[in-house]
């Protein structure tokens, strides 16, 4: 290979096709380009990969064995993001895609899609308070996956999750590609507050703590189920309801202490790597992996809920059902529908409108 191809080829993974590049002779374009010995795995996708959420999330995502192909979009700075992360020396190719004129190339024949991108959380503001930016940000680039890869896995972190995943539902459903297995919400970092904040209380090993949390993404529509903790615990009224309380307002807290420098990235980020990663082992044929999301469901009389979910080789394989709860999940249960069933509402006009 003579040295202009070598160029070429390190070159490719920072210099996507349509990047300025076309038609000048520099032969830059989007080759092959991986590490020698690197294994076959999943390609990937993550949309806002230059965000507060989305930088963290690319960083981790390099470094999971299953990830072969790593794209990275963005509106602004996905180049110097792609330079950067794609210095690790992990065997996953990295390319950046800058722009809309970009989106359909970055997303042409991904595996998986998740999206961190939009606007994030400010003191003060609630999760509906976004609603009106990022449900915009999340049509325009469901619109491009049921272009480019409708048969994707897709991961929306985007908030509000309550509204914004039956956004991508409802945009699915107009391109006539909606299948319920392949989109979830991302209510992971519910599920890690949860196990974190019971394992401090009962002096546990949070690795060892998996509590279930249904229902949605937002203030009182999480709901963590206590009474079906593992290991089993015995907790107080009082502790229920700090503990409650706590998983509910976790992104309260992180927004009120980095003081209107930003919200919850970096610990969201994690999640939505554990959860990424749970996926790509669902689709690599792994059994058993069950976490949870919010979801197409049939578990109440909503059409999408969180709750413990079966992840295979085609996205969602089972649904599970809520189990016992005691009167006080019940409570919180009702709760937790009332709030839901406006945002999912809201969320299905925004499109249909």
């Amino acid at each position: 290979m003579d040295p202009n191809q070598r160029i070429a080829r390190i070159s490719a993974h920072l210099n996507p096709p349509n990047l300025n590049q076309i038609g000048d002779g520099s032969g830059l374009r989007s080759v092959g380009c991986r590490a020698k010995g690197g294994s076959p795995g999943f390609k990937v996708a993550i949309l806002g990969a230059a965000g507060g959420i989305g930088q963290p999330l690319a960083m981790l995502m390099k470094m999971n064995p299953l990830v072969s192909v790593l794209h990275l979009y963005d509106v602004a700075n996905a180049p110097g993001v792609t330079a950067d992360i794609s210095h690790m020396d992990t065997s996953a190719i990295v390319r950046g895609f800058l722009g809309q004129p970009q989106l359909e190339e970055a997303l042409t024949g991904m595996d998986l899609v998740i999206i961190p991108a939009g606007v994030p959380r400010k003191p003060g503001m609630t999760r509906d308070d976004l609603f009106n930016i990022n449900a915009g940000i999340v049509r325009t680039l469901s619109e491009a996956i049921a272009k480019c890869c409708p048969k994707a896995v897709v991961n929306i972190i985007s908030n509000p999750v309550n509204s914004t995943v039956p956004i991508a539902a409802e945009v699915f459903k107009k391109a006539g590609t909606f299948d319920p297995k392949k989109l979830m919400g991302v209510t992971m970092l519910d599920v890690v507050r949860a196990n974190t904040f019971v394992a401090e209380v009962m002096s546990l090993d949070p690795r060892e703590v998996n509590v279930p949390v249904v229902g949605g993404h937002a203030g009182v529509t999480i709901l963590p189920l206590l009474s079906q903790v593992k290991p089993p615990c015995s907790f107080t009224q009082k502790e229920i309801e700090y503990l409650t309380d706590r998983i509910q307002n976790g992104g309260t807290e992180v927004v009120e202490a980095k003081a209107g420098t930003g919200s919850a990235t970096l610990s969201m980020a994690y999640a939505a790597v554990k959860f990424a990663d749970a996926c790509l082992r669902g689709l690599r044929g792994d059994a058993d992996i069950v976490e949870c999301a919010f979801v197409a469901s049939h578990v109440t009389e909503l059409p999408f809920f969180a709750s413990k979910v079966r992840l295979g080789r085609c996205g969602i394989d089972e649904v599970y059902g809520l189990g016992p709860l005691n009167e006080y999940e019940r409570m919180g249960l009702e709760k937790a529908k009332k709030e839901l069933q406006g945002s999912i509402a809201k969320g299905v006009t925004f499109v249909k409108k």
